[in-house]
């Protein structure tokens, strides 16, 4: 046996961790059995993955070997065992488990257009008496980010609200006209009243789950955009302020 010392003295072309690595190959050659494998199956193609993927997603009552049969009929020969690799692989469950709850995202994606998602923030504005602090109550709809700021109050109440809930279900000019359904978090703002007005003209009012800031994301980012553009690179002096900074900051973002 030749240790690394010796190996500096004898190694003089390559190095000895050059030496090292050869000897470490000769051993994986010796117990290397893939000369005797078969050829297994060529991967599946992209498309084929993806169209996989889709069908169990937008099917969630369709199990392997109905998905299997969906591609036969479009001319793709997939094996019900290849579907459900497919499946494990993208972290799509077997039908029994699909079928019991649609995906947050398909649910968001199959009903964009109706969607709407509404959300406060607060601003500090100072005045005589100190500083008082100011909520801003905006509504977005969610397939095009149109944006618009619901009412902006020093004092939030349920009569408040209840008043902002008809402005916008008005049938003739309501920013919720054809909407169906309105995300909004758990603020107690948000109350029962108000959702019922909400309910009386077809909408469905959707209550996300405590801490869940990522179900009404499209809301969240328009808050963070909203304030760290414009509105706390400012000193605001009345309500009024606030409405002309924030009309100034929605035109621009509804251009850009």
């Amino acid at each position: 046996m030749i240790g690394r010392k010796a190996l500096e003295k004898f190694g003089c072309i390559v190095t000895p961790d050059t030496l090292l690595r050869w000897y470490r190959q000769l051993i994986a050659q010796k117990y290397d059995g893939s000369a005797k494998r078969g050829p297994g199956g060529p991967p599946k193609s992209k498309d084929i993955k993806e169209l996989i993927v889709q069908m169990a997603s937008e099917n969630v009552s369709w199990g392997y070997t109905r998905i299997a049969g969906a591609m036969k009929n479009l001319g793709y020969d997939v094996g019900r065992t290849t579907v459900r690799r497919i499946m494990l692989e993208n972290g799509l469950d077997p039908a029994p488990q699909r079928k019991k709850g649609m995906p947050w995202k398909t649910f968001l994606q199959t009903h964009m257009d109706q969607l709407a998602a509404a959300d406060f923030f607060t601003i500090e504005v100072m005045t005589l008496n100190g500083l008082v602090r100011y909520h801003v109550l905006f509504v977005m709809e969610i397939a095009t980010r149109k944006v618009t700021l619901a009412g902006i109050t020093a004092n939030p109440s349920g009569e408040w609200m209840k008043q902002i809930a008809r402005n916008l279900t008005d049938t003739c000019d309501g920013f919720l006209k054809g909407k169906k359904y309105m995300l909004h978090d758990r603020d107690p703002l948000f109350t029962e009243a108000f959702r019922e007005i909400l309910r009386s003209t077809g909408m469905e009012p959707l209550k996300l789950p405590a801490r869940s800031p990522n179900l009404n994301s499209y809301a969240e980012r328009f808050v963070r955009s909203a304030k760290g553009e414009c509105l706390e690179r400012m000193i605001f002096f009345s309500e009024a302020a606030i409405w002309r900074a924030a009309s100034e900051f929605l035109a621009h973002y509804h251009g850009e």
